[in-house]
């Protein structure tokens, strides 16, 4: 019977945590930027006033 190769599966198991976390963090990223592109967009409708007349 083959003896269990325990550093390989340990390294397996680091490589799927990195990978993981990764993938998280590339996540949280995409939902930053997502956020941040929302809140320009909202505020540009606000900023375009240079069109209208001042009521002076």
């Amino acid at each position: 019977m083959a003896k269990p190769n325990y550093a390989f599966a340990k390294h397996q198991r680091d490589l799927a945590k990195k990978k993981k976390k990764e993938e998280k963090k590339r996540l949280k990223a995409e939902a930053k930027q997502a956020l941040n592109e929302n809140d320009e967009q909202a505020l540009s409708p606000e900023t375009d006033d240079s069109d209208e007349t001042p009521d002076t």
